[in-house]
């Protein structure tokens, strides 16, 4: 892991989402939102404004994952825990959690959404592989669980997609010095087991609109530890 990686990073983003095209990219949205507050399917209204705009695929793609209805926000805004008691359990989606952190740590792109979640534009697509940027994104994690004074932290982790067993390892030899447990479990759908639960840990959409309650823990970790961090602002 001593070659140094960029994960999310694409050349063609620091044109697509400049100031010039993030006032059209924003103004794509505002009718995106319109039209999905009224019924309109996403993926319909994103292809249809995305073509009257011209936008890319990675455009289009930031609008669908930033833009939700006031319904499904207020939704989320009730289920949002803003302060884990101590000692509690928090469930988290790995994958979903140390990507985001190597794309912060990366420098990358990143999406404010309008929920408050911080999201990226990567694709897992079934592979994975650990970077320069693991063991930070891994060590920030733990020093946040820790300031939480959570008692265990469990970890999901999607079995199919490569490398994550050497995740795993990697997961429990960085965190076994902290004050609280650390599990990482592989599962076939680390989705269908995260809906189903409370204190959970994701940026994943239809995770939160499904779980009982949930942590924006990226968003904390990059708001506290990572100020300097750049994103597109995509809150209406």
């Amino acid at each position: 892991m001593s070659t140094e990686v960029r994960r999310g990073y694409v050349p063609s983003d620091a044109q697509e989402f400049n100031k010039e095209s993030l006032l059209t990219l924003k103004k794509a949205q505002e009718e995106v939102l319109w039209l999905i507050e009224r019924g309109y399917p996403i993926k319909g209204v994103s292809t249809f404004v995305g073509n009257h705009y011209m936008l890319s695929e990675r455009q289009r793609l930031a609008f669908t994952r930033a833009t939700s209805t006031r319904e499904i926000l207020h939704l989320r805004k009730e289920k949002q825990i803003q302060k884990v008691i101590p000692g509690s359990i928090v469930y988290i989606d790995g994958l979903n959690l140390i990507i985001s952190l190597e794309i912060a740590l990366s420098g990358s792109t990143l999406i404010r959404c309008m929920d408050g979640t911080i999201r990226d534009l990567a694709g897992l697509r079934g592979t994975y592989r650990l970077i320069d940027k693991t063991d930070g994104a891994i060590r920030l994690i733990g020093e946040q669980l820790e300031k939480r004074k959570v008692n265990e932290a469990i970890f999901y982790l999607d079995a199919p997609v490569s490398n994550t067993g050497r995740l795993k390892q990697r997961i429990l030899e960085l965190m076994q010095n902290y004050n609280f447990k650390i599990t990482v479990e592989l599962v076939n759908n680390a989705d269908v087991i995260l809906e189903k639960l409370s204190n959970i840990v994701t940026s994943d959409a239809i995770i939160l609109n499904r779980c009982i309650s949930w942590i924006n823990l990226a968003a904390e970790i990059i708001d506290e530890r990572l100020p300097e961090v750049p994103f597109i602002d995509l809150r209406l």
